[in-house]
């Protein structure tokens, strides 16, 4: 499953991730920037250490999982 995690400073210079499934690909970065900079200019979320005040990074990350049948 992937996910895309956008990832913010908060006031106390904290980093601060949020993440969204099955985010939509090829990822345009002008656009998550974008949604970034309006997420830190709506004020829209908030944090344990204060206000998001700045972005860090975003990244798509992608986690795989591989049963393992054990004997009986």
């Amino acid at each position: 499953m992937k996910k895309l995690e956008l990832k913010f400073l908060n006031e106390d210079e904290k980093t601060v991730t949020y993440s969204l499934e099955q985010p939509v690909e090829p990822a345009d970065p002008a656009a998550i920037k974008a949604a970034m900079d309006e997420i830190i200019n709506q004020n829209a979320f908030t944090s344990s250490g204060g206000d998001l005040v700045s972005i860090k990074e975003a990244r798509i990350v992608e986690r795989n999982v591989e049963e393992i049948e054990l004997p009986q």
